[in-house]
């Protein structure tokens, strides 16, 4: 569990640099710049903990994930220009801590005894809700309501997890491969430009 828990303050570390990045963009001052920071590293699991009450909320109990968060800002400050020709490795993290997010976040409901597919949305917010918070404090649309497949690659690897739970493979394997089909899904989804289809008119309104 420590390798998993490895990838969870590198995945924290991504996305508040992504964070940063934005917040840096929009010409917030250092106290802006971390808070978006902020946010879009914890604000996902900590949305979960207060809607199932689960204490010490994330950051809280861990003061790891605040390090991590300050270590990304003033990463950004330093090398600011440096990190854009890292965008591939950023990406990269970035994927690995969506992974990582949904089944912890998803485990956690679990272990509340939540049903699965209330359980499987905790998951999906621990992974996605910080994005979403950073783009409306920004005053953004939210990545995940106009494109690319982002989401849905959370909720595919977290029935993954659930369904392999149900035939009782060993956890550690469950997560791994879990884990694997979101970050493949992510990464195959932005290659090729996969986007989940919209409602642009009524079918039966054509002219």
């Amino acid at each position: 569990m420590e390798f998993i828990y490895i990838l969870d303050i590198l995945g924290t570390f991504a996305f508040a640099i992504s964070g940063a990045l934005v917040a840096s963009d929009k010409k917030f001052d250092l106290f802006g710049v971390i808070i978006i920071a902020f946010v879009t590293a914890v604000g996902g699991g900590m949305l979960r903990d207060v809607l199932i009450n689960a204490h010490p909320i994330n950051w809280i109990g861990d003061l790891n994930y605040l390090w991590s968060i300050l270590a990304a800002v003033i990463v950004t400050f330093l090398f600011k220009s440096k990190i854009a020709h890292l965008s591939k490795t950023m990406f990269l993290f970035d994927t690995i801590g969506l992974s990582v997010f949904t089944l912890l976040g998803l485990q956690k409901g679990l272990e509340y005894n939540l049903q699965p597919i209330i359980a499987l949305i905790m998951g999906m917010i621990s992974a996605v809700f910080g994005g979403v918070i950073r783009d409306v404090l920004t005053n953004k649309v939210p990545l995940i309501f106009e494109k690319e497949i982002y989401a849905s690659a959370c909720l595919a690897g977290g029935i993954s997890y659930l369904i392999f739970s149900y035939f009782n493979l060993p956890k550690d394997i469950n997560f791994i491969i879990s884990a694997s089909i979101i970050i493949i899904i992510r990464l195959v989804a932005v290659k090729f430009h996969l986007q989940l289809p919209k409602i642009n008119d009524d079918i039966f309104n054509k002219k």
